[in-house]
């Protein structure tokens, strides 16, 4: 079975940066498609970026795009979330998911289409 580990958390100050990665083990990422989700005290799950299957390009949502950069080291079998620039409100506890399915072009910021899971990280950014 895959297991996903996250490690890279933690207190960082506004405008700070933080790199959470995610290491995956039982099985490799090559092939398999991507995404991050971070839940804030009170809040929703909220899928934050995805990286497809076919050519690894990334999608941000807007509340992130150009601060936060996903990518995926197949050599290492481990995922990145680099998170510029932050802010209060990216205070949340980060998660990375996988599916071992090929969308192609395309990647989903729905839980639901993921089937493996990190434990979480905490990231707190404040001052």
């Amino acid at each position: 079975q895959v297991q996903l580990v996250e490690s890279g958390g933690g207190l960082v100050q506004p405008g700070g940066s933080l790199r959470v990665s995610c290491a995956a083990s039982g099985g490799s990422l090559d092939g398999a498609a991507i995404g991050w989700f971070r839940q804030a005290p009170g809040k929703e799950r909220e899928g934050i970026a995805c990286i497809n299957t076919k050519d690894g390009n990334p999608y941000y949502i807007d509340s992130v795009k150009g601060r936060f950069t996903a990518s995926k080291d197949i050599a290492k079998n481990t995922v990145y979330l680099q998170m510029n620039s932050l802010k209060p409100e990216d205070t949340a506890v980060y998660y990375c998911a996988a599916a071992k399915r090929n969308w192609g072009p395309v990647c989903f910021l729905s839980g639901a289409e993921y089937n493996y899971w990190g434990q979480g990280t905490q990231v707190t950014v404040s001052s």
